[in-house]
């Protein structure tokens, strides 16, 4: 009976979670020392397991021998594989788990199966690098928890349609970002700029209002309170080059919506 119990014990152990995955390596007969087979395979198996964390390393032996023997035996091949990992830098959990089960476990009738150690291990899985994007909504969310009042702060990847206040899809991002600062922050209050390029004269029909408005419409039909923003339209009054600017660049930094920030 305890045999038994002992047994389904080891299964619940090793098959609970099923993100786990394990890794068996056989020993010879009465040894703890990796044999040159066991020693490819694992060496095969560091090679191609790749962001993997260890969590349980189990020793097993066959029914030959005491069960004292036998119990230290089985430890000696679980600190064997361990040290094999360690040295070739694999990923161990710092409350990894072993044990020594001897032979108190149910027996395979082929002996050489009985002789083993398991690796039970999990495949980490490794972030993805961070798009352009990504960081500058990151940026923003920073720079509008961080800022102080009267701060201005460039709204990056703002797009509209040519000479038009018509938000292109791909402004969604960072649309969406300053929509969860304002309601992470629901003190604060905002006033948005819009600021446009290359005129020297004024224009009857300032686009700048108007994409301004357009942002601050986006955050009305999304449940921000018009209390906390007002929407103002600077045309080329303030320009960051001069204008006539030199460079497509000079244009692009000059047509822009910025917030300022007016309380917090």
């Amino acid at each position: 009976m305890k045999l038994k119990l002992i047994y389904i014990l080891l299964l619940f152990c090793i098959g609970r979670l099923s993100a786990q995955e394990k890794f068996e390596v056989f020993f010879d007969f009465d040894k703890y020392d990796i044999n040159m087979g066991a020693n490819q395979k694992l060496i095969d198996w560091v090679a191609s397991s790749k962001n993997i964390e260890v969590e349980k390393i189990y020793g097993f032996c066959d029914w030959k021998g005491s069960n004292v023997y036998n119990d230290s035996l089985s430890w000696k091949r679980v600190h064997t594989v361990h040290d094999f990992l360690k040295e070739r830098n694999v990923k161990i959990k710092s409350d990894y788990e072993i044990k020594g089960f001897g032979k108190d476990f149910e027996q395979s009738k082929i002996q050489s199966e009985n002789r083993k150690v398991i690796v039970v291990y999990q495949i980490v899985k490794v972030p993805e690098p961070k798009t352009k994007e990504q960081l500058e909504l990151e940026e923003l969310n920073n720079s509008l928890k961080t800022s102080n009042v009267g701060d201005l702060i460039k709204l990056k990847n703002i797009y509209f349609f040519n000479n038009s206040a018509r938000l292109l899809p791909n402004s969604e991002p960072v649309l969406y970002e300053l929509l969860c600062v304002m309601n992470d922050n629901p003190k604060l209050k905002i006033e948005i700029q819009g600021h446009i390029c290359c005129q020297t004269v004024p224009s009857v029909y300032n686009v700048s209002i108007s994409r301004a408005r357009a942002v601050w419409m986006f955050l009305i039909k999304n449940g921000i309170n018009k209390n906390r923003m007002v929407f103002k339209g600077y045309g080329t009054s303030k320009p960051i080059h001069p204008i006539p600017e030199k460079t497509a660049q000079e244009e692009e930094d000059n047509r822009r919506v910025e917030i300022m920030i007016l309380s917090k």
